[in-house]
């Protein structure tokens, strides 16, 4: 047996253990079972390195006799050993070249392949919507003007969003010029510049002095809406929430207004969708908790209001005959809720790949 000592050295005894070993070579099929086949038959404990070190027990004329049968016994087994290796290390290759073989005829597409940015589409898809209601695009600048980007929209001097640790100035400061920090002064511009009614969506890249994580970047993306024409109201502003609501996250979705403050808006509300994974059935239901909503049910989606009179007359509009409405969400969020991209940073890291797995999502 592997691992026992020969009962003797005689030449009969020796050709056992050959024999042995060459037939454990032969019934090895694998790498690792002709591994442990070698270990077996030629490692440390094998019998003829047992029956190697036992040579020096005998006596002088015998010793000669046994150390030559036992030197051409294991010169036999490793030839016998380096030959399976081979012929089982040929069989592995060839079947792992036919397991891995490649039609190199076959077409190859030799440029990768692209994908719109998920912001980009999303944004598209948003204007799209407006556009089908008769809305117009409206863009402008993301270096603004300090009056355009506080003053006409009725944020005082010593409102803290004008520190400089939440807006980037642009040096020098006695210029009063500011990275936008939300793209409202593209609707002051359209009510500078065009005639009224208006009904505009604004989308655009904003700035804000934000922590890089997670949940916030320095660099991100608003779309705003703003309607001025005669006799409108909050209504007109619900029904268009929810219309936008729908086509984001499919029919049945519910948006809730609750009262806030903005300084450009009177009143004003942040809106809220229905948590489109439980529907509210995780409220009070400690047994179905949902981590999308917390387990309240609803989720704030962005800001809202009928337009602050203060905000049309800086712009030149008769308050006694116009009003109207504006609203704004993050599509960095939007995007978030709607596809389940868990981190922004994947938005702003340029991985091709975070663009991929999105592709089509957004229409």
């Amino acid at each position: 047996m592997p691992g026992d000592q020969p009962a003797d050295l005689s030449q009969t005894a020796i050709d056992a253990v050959v024999a042995d070993a060459l037939g454990a070579f032969a019934a090895a099929s694998t790498s690792a079972e002709l591994k442990e086949a070698r270990l077996a038959h030629v490692g440390e404990r094998s019998p003829l390195a047992l029956a190697n070190r036992a040579i020096g027990t005998l006596p002088g004329p015998e010793r000669k006799d046994a150390g030559q049968r036992l030197g051409a016994a294991r010169a036999a087994v490793n030839a016998a050993l380096a030959e399976r290796e081979a012929g089982i290390g040929a069989a592995e290759l060839t079947q792992r070249l036919a397991a891995e073989r490649i039609d190199v005829t076959l077409p190859v597409e030799l440029a990768p392949e692209g994908a719109p940015h998920p912001i980009t589409a999303l944004m598209d898809l948003m204007g799209d919507v407006f556009v089908a209601m008769g809305w117009e695009i409206a863009e402008g600048p993301e270096a603004e003007g300090e009056w355009l980007n506080f003053d006409a929209l009725n944020i005082g001097p010593d409102h803290p969003a004008r520190g400089t640790t939440d807006t980037l100035f642009v040096a020098p400061l006695e210029n009063h010029i500011v990275l936008r920090t939300h793209t409202s002064p593209v609707q002051i511009r359209s009510m500078l510049d065009r005639p009224l009614p208006i009904y505009v969506v604004c989308p655009g890249k904003v700035y804000r002095a934000d922590e890089f994580d997670a949940t916030h970047v320095p660099v991100f993306h608003q779309i705003e809406g703003l309607v001025v024409d005669k006799g409108i109201s909050l209504a007109h502003l619900k029904g268009t929430l929810d219309h936008l609501a729908r086509s984001m996250f499919g029919d049945g979705i519910e948006t809730r207004m609750r009262p806030h403050y903005f300084p450009f808006t009177e009143p004003s509300a942040e809106v809220d969708l229905k948590c489109f994974v439980c529907r509210g059935e995780s409220v009070g239901n400690p047994d179905a908790p949902c981590r999308t909503c917390k387990s309240q049910g609803w989720i704030e989606w962005g800001g809202c209001g009928v337009v602050n009179p203060r905000v049309l007359a800086a712009c030149g509009i008769d308050t006694d005959t116009y009003s109207g409405f504006a609203f704004g969400m993050g599509i960095e969020r939007t995007l978030m809720f709607r596809n389940n991209a868990a981190d922004m940073r994947d938005m702003v890291e340029g991985d091709v790949r975070f663009s991929r797995s999105l592709k089509g999502m957004a229409r």
